[in-house]
């Protein structure tokens, strides 16, 4: 057996190329999801809808644990650089959020399976990560007042846990592409 056999792989059978490519285009379309949100005005300062989050909810049906932990290390790091903001108090909060929100998501996923839907997933991940932002905000900058924000900063999470969690939702259920991909990634 030569090197071309053992390294060829036949379109049943994605290899870690396959999965690792996967990961960096929808790593691509947090980073897109993430500048387009910046066109919007926020109603409230720290504010974001999360639509960066579309691709790792979306990710959570179809990928493993770890790589979905890749793709939100992409999401974060790669925001940090185009943002100019990885050695800010501000890449600290994204990426507490991150992997809060990341890490509830992968446990409730995991705990419930096929009994919770993207909503759920969405709401618990915003929720997770606004705890955390918010004890960051308490710990790092703020003080104590930053607990006066904080229902406001949670019910605001749940709302776009919510609108985020239903597009993705949607768009899990209808896609076409998506479940080309599923299929393809599960013949691995």
């Amino acid at each position: 057996m030569n090197i071309d056999e053992t390294t060829r792989r036949s379109p049943e059978a994605p290899g870690k190329a396959e999965l690792l490519e996967f990961v960096a285009f929808l790593g691509a379309l947090c980073l897109f999801f993430s500048t387009l949100e910046y066109l919007f005005p926020k109603p409230f300062p720290f504010f974001r809808l999360g639509l960066a989050n579309l691709p790792v909810l979306l990710a959570m049906k179809v990928l493993s644990p770890r790589y979905v932990l890749l793709l939100v290390l992409l999401k974060v790091l790669g925001h940090g650089l185009i943002n100019g903001t990885l050695a800010s108090y501000v890449f600290l909060f994204s990426f507490g959020g991150s992997f809060a929100s990341v890490f509830m998501m992968l446990t409730v996923h995991k705990l419930a399976g096929r009994q919770i839907s993207l909503v759920g997933l969405g709401v618990f991940g915003a929720v997770a990560s606004n705890v955390v932002q918010i004890y960051l905000s308490v710990t790092f900058i703020f003080g104590m007042t930053a607990w006066v924000i904080a229902p406001l900063f949670i019910g605001l999470g749940v709302f776009s846990g919510v609108l985020v969690g239903l597009f993705a939702q949607k768009f899990y259920e209808e896609s076409r592409w998506l479940e080309g991909v599923r299929a393809y990634f599960a013949a691995s």
